[in-house]
């Protein structure tokens, strides 16, 4: 495998991390007090896709820090 096959493009790693940030709310809605969690989830989602639409790669790097920082 090269380097390039292994190495995952932001592009593709952000909208990844947004959708395993999006499965986390469900189980984190079902606890008592995860509704709180649950809405910073839902922000730095909102983020995610802002930056994303703006093309602003700055942007995209610390909302995929952000979305990686949320653990099941």
């Amino acid at each position: 495998m090269t380097e390039k096959q292994m190495t995952e493009s932001l592009g593709d790693a952000l909208p990844q991390e947004i959708q395993r940030v999006q499965e986390l709310i469900p189980m984190y809605e079902s606890v008592q007090m995860g509704f709180i969690a649950a809405g910073l989830m839902r922000e730095s989602i909102r983020a995610a896709h802002e930056a994303m639409i703006a093309g602003d790669v700055v942007a995209m790097l610390q909302a995929y820090g952000d979305l990686k920082g949320y653990k099941a």
